[in-house]
């Protein structure tokens, strides 16, 4: 499962069975400040989509530091560690928020507010292909 952690919501995405594709599934509404975290809702879809483990974007600085949201990103991890006991990975997600913003305006010529509405989805499905992508051509190294 691949997670987009805003301050505000999260993105969620899957892959599928094979680990091949990532699909964007929804976004989970949070508020950090009352420390509301939508892990209930989480752990739904853990259930539901039989996840052996979470990848989470962390939003570095484009010098490679870490800062507050980043620190952010690694606290949910930890949260999701402490709840599920599933392995977490950490995937670079700089850029993928103005990535997957350009994708919608070129491809689907969206409104800003129906990219409101999807974007965290998409960057969490970013996040995930990518991991998904540098997973599958590290394997090919290997088995060379």
């Amino acid at each position: 499962m691949g997670l987009d952690v805003g301050s505000r919501t999260v993105g969620i995405a899957v892959s599928d069975e094979l680990g091949w594709t990532a699909q964007g599934v929804e976004i989970i509404k949070i508020n950090e400040e009352e420390a509301i975290f939508g892990i209930e809702r989480v752990k739904e879809l853990v259930e539901k989509y039989d996840v052996c483990g979470f990848v989470l974007g962390l939003p570095k600085n484009m010098n490679n530091t870490l800062g507050p949201r980043a620190e952010a990103s690694k606290a949910y991890g930890e949260l999701l560690i402490e709840t599920f006991g599933l392995p977490i990975d950490f995937q670079d997600e700089r850029l993928t928020t103005v990535e997957a913003e350009r994708m919608l305006v070129e491809q689907a010529d969206a409104s800003r507010k129906k990219r409101k509405k999807v974007i965290d989805k998409l960057a969490a499905s970013l996040i995930l292909q990518n991991y998904l992508d540098a997973s599958g051509k590290l394997l090919a190294e290997i088995k060379k």
